[in-house]
């Protein structure tokens, strides 16, 4: 089940909503947890494993992080090390082992491993309500694409919130416009891209191939943006405060500055539990560039273990190593040159993130300067302009932000309602009629 479904936004949402509220405030977690079992089961029918599979690895958070908590020395240090190849080694097994991914399992092990770790570090002191470790792990709004949440962040959440229709109301805004910019904006401009595979890569016009990208750059950012911004509505509409995963990206003059605002949570979690542990930029500049390598190699890995995704971190740690250099202040400085550069260096990081078959990927490269292949369809990029450019527009016009900032600059709540419930319709409609491709990031 996702949250761009018909089977969600018309059956499962509104009923959990009605019980969720109706119930007095001390079975709200349980019918949390009941309610994301039934989620994530609902979308694991074919594999049951896997949802055993989730609830072993709560069980296991629980038991190995009340046995760090509660141990000194050497034996504290081994439980961290097993709990953590645990969690890991299903990761590594199922990302590596040629096998189907359990729908959310990168997600979820970031978030045990992150407690582990928390707990180990002193951070957090070690959950004793298994319960509250099992709905750390399990809650449906951030449980298959995240964002990636500490246990801190919401601790105190599961002990008492409070459910305020302000925060309701709030959050249903920020569902429907992650609704919107999933269905009405992400599954549009992911034709244009599905079109361009269709024809053949060696076979589409330098300009089709320019729009080919940009159309990818935009479709992955709403589609997970989209989806990030429901999750987040969805916790304020329960009382969570889950945290901001984006913050438009795609204003960046430097790729420095961008996977600053790029899949925060992500960005974060290697920060704190792969670079500093290694020594971050304490131990001199050789050892930091290397315990970068480290970071943006596993970044790679993280995604896919195909090659490309491999290439795709090692071209990221190559810009950004580069920008350290001095390059990148400069870009910041010059803004309109750092935006220039950006506006040709997201879509061409985008496309090698795209193209699992290097030889596929060398073609594509290649028609982006009019090398290799023949362009079969004369007129193809006139024909997709007129198909998808108003998309295009919408899509580059909305990825600044300030369509947001206007809209939420509407002091009549009536009139931001209308603009709401037009979106929904509008969603709903296209659900219907099939515009519904599942989110990106299900498959990493």
């Amino acid at each position: 089940m996702v949250f761009s479904s018909l089977e969600f936004l018309l059956w499962f949402l509104p009923f959990f909503l009605g019980i969720y509220y109706l119930l007095p405030g001390k079975y709200r977690n349980l019918c949390l947890f009941a309610f994301s079992i039934v989620f994530y089961a609902y979308g694991t029918l074919q594999q049951p494993a896997y949802l055993l599979l989730l609830l072993i690895s709560a069980a296991v958070n629980y038991v190995f992080g009340h046995q760090i908590g509660r141990t000194q020395g050497k034996k504290r240090r081994a439980m961290l090390t097993l709990g953590v190849i645990y969690h890991l080694g299903w990761l590594v097994f199922f990302k590596f082992g040629n096998f189907p991914m359990p729908v959310g399992i990168s997600f979820y092990t970031f978030q045990a491993v992150s407690y582990l770790a928390d707990v180990y570090r002193g951070a957090v002191t070690f959950e004793k309500k298994p319960w509250h470790v099992g709905l750390y792990l399990t809650m449906f709004p951030q449980l298959i694409s995240g964002p990636i949440t500490r246990f801190g962040q919401i601790r105190e959440k599961f002990s008492e919130r409070v459910c305020t229709r302000k925060a309701f109301l709030r959050g249903m805004e920020t569902f429907l416009m992650g609704l919107g910019f999933k269905v009405l904006l992400a599954n549009r401009l992911g034709g244009l891209w599905k079109n361009i595979g269709g024809i053949g890569y060696e076979s589409v016009s330098v300009p089709l191939a320019w729009m080919g990208i940009v159309a990818y750059s935009l479709q992955i950012y709403f589609d997970f943006y989209g989806y990030s911004l429901m999750a987040v509505g969805l916790g304020k509409m329960i009382g969570f405060s889950l945290p901001v995963n984006f913050r438009h990206p795609y204003l960046s003059c430097t790729m420095t500055e961008f996977w600053r605002r790029w899949h925060i949570t992500l960005g974060s979690w290697f920060r704190d539990y792969v670079y500093i542990p290694l020594g971050g930029n304490r131990k001199g500049r050789s050892r930091m560039y290397l315990n970068m390598l480290i970071v943006w190699s596993l970044t790679g890995l993280w995604h896919g273990a195909d090659w490309n995704f491999l290439i795709w971190g090692l071209f990221l740690f190559a810009v950004i190593s580069v920008e350290k250099l001095g390059i990148g202040r400069y870009l910041n400085e010059k803004r309109w040159l750092g935006h220039l550069y950006m506006f040709l260096l997201i879509p061409l990081s985008w496309l090698i993130f795209a193209v699992n078959d290097l030889g596929q990927l060398g073609i594509y490269l290649g028609r982006l300067v009019g090398i290799g292949g023949v362009n079969v369809f004369a007129g193809d990029f006139v024909k997709y302009l007129q198909q998808y450019g108003v998309f295009l527009v919408i899509g580059l016009l909305f990825a600044t932000g300030i369509p947001e900032k206007i809209f939420f600059a509407i002091r009549r709540q009536g009139v931001r309602w209308v603009i709401l419930l037009a979106v929904l319709a509008g969603s709903l409609y296209g659900i219907y009629m099939g515009m519904n491709d599942p989110f990106l990031y299900f498959q990493f």
